[in-house]
């Protein structure tokens, strides 16, 4: 029957994946593990006593700076600042009283001198401190953010009574995210700050995320042999958190213009490197030789005794492990990671 004979006929195209060679630069990254910080932390504590008359954000809320956060009773505390107006009024007023007819004083110096202790006979100076002082206890009942961040133990409640110093609520800047990472010795000579940084989360399964070496701490630690790199990641939702566990592949060392093709293209055959080449639907085998192997790409090198590959060919990376040589083969995109040519 005519199904039975195409399922056994040998020139049935096979799908196979493939991606273009290109010229390019190669990559040689340093891989390191680390976890997620806060590129700002602080926490808000009170500077006055009284009640917490209202509380205005909750966990994991995102705030601007100068947000209210929280709002402490301030009864006590506009009647202290009633009272400092009422007193620095009357010392204004004692203070014009006794300096009243000094326009008739023609010596500068004078003038000035009768001006000062006038001011502090009649009290006006500590009444301005004391007006100040009140003012700034005041604005110190409504708590607000200091910087842009998330709202992070939150530990007080509606009607609870605190005391100066008394810790209320943390905030935390998560946007950018910092990382840190540490680094082996022999590798930091490698890094460079402003270089790309492609991060994984084990909170985030199959996801990448992009940033950049921001600083390399030049102190190595004398026990691990190990120093500190940090870098940055963009973060505008807050999914990533202080704490997360990270591995980081940063950008170390580069080779430019380079022939590459992604590492899933290598095969072996007899203890020689090879790969197929996509010619007018047929899988084209050739000998390689290869050179520097980067995370996903892999340098072609010219040899006599192999041959080369040139940029705009296709080679075939998924589905070719157990293809013969001119074997009947048809391209489809790949079903995870991209599609024909997307190699980075």
């Amino acid at each position: 029957p005519e199904a039975a004979s195409q399922q056994f006929a040998t020139d049935v195209p096979q799908p196979v994946v493939g991606a273009e060679v290109v010229r390019d630069t190669l990559w040689i990254t340093v891989s390191a593990a680390g976890q997620a910080e806060a590129i700002r932390r602080t926490a808000i504590t009170s500077q006055v006593n009284g009640m917490v008359e209202e509380i205005f954000v909750q966990e994991n809320r995102g705030v601007a700076a100068g947000t209210p956060l929280l709002q402490v009773d301030s009864t006590e505390y506009a009647l202290s600042l009633a009272r400092a107006r009422a007193d620095h009024l009357g010392a204004e007023a004692q203070y014009e009283e006794m300096i009243f007819f000094d326009d008739e004083i023609t010596d500068p110096e004078l003038r000035a001198e009768r001006a000062r202790l006038s001011r502090a006979r009649s009290g006006l100076t500590q009444a301005e401190v004391a007006l100040e002082e009140a003012r700034l206890n005041l604005r110190r009942t409504s708590v607000t953010a200091p910087f842009p961040g998330r709202v992070a133990d939150l530990s007080v409640v509606e009607g609870q009574w605190v005391t100066t110093g008394m810790e209320l609520l943390t905030v935390v800047g998560l946007d950018p995210i910092k990382v840190e990472v540490q680094v082996l010795e022999k590798e930091i000579g490698y890094l460079t700050e402003g270089r790309r940084a492609t991060v994984t989360f084990a909170a985030f399964p199959g996801e990448t995320f992009t940033g950049r070496i921001t600083t390399i701490n030049p102190v190595v630690d004398p026990e691990f042999r190990t120093a500190r790199v940090t870098l940055l990641l963009s973060n505008p939702r807050g999914r990533i958190k202080p704490g997360m566990y990270a591995r980081v592949s940063l950008e170390a060392q580069f080779f430019p213009d380079r022939i590459l093709v992604p590492r899933s293209a290598i095969l072996e055959k007899e203890r020689r490197e090879m790969l197929f080449v996509f010619e007018d639907g047929r899988a084209k085998w050739r000998y390689v030789t290869t050179g520097r192997v980067g995370d996903d790409l892999v340098e072609i090198v010219p040899n006599e005794e192999t041959s080369m590959v040139e940029p705009g060919e296709i080679v075939l990376i998924d589905n070719h492990y157990y293809i013969q040589h001119d074997a009947s083969v048809q391209l489809v995109e790949a079903i995870e990671g991209g599609s024909l040519g997307g190699i980075r």
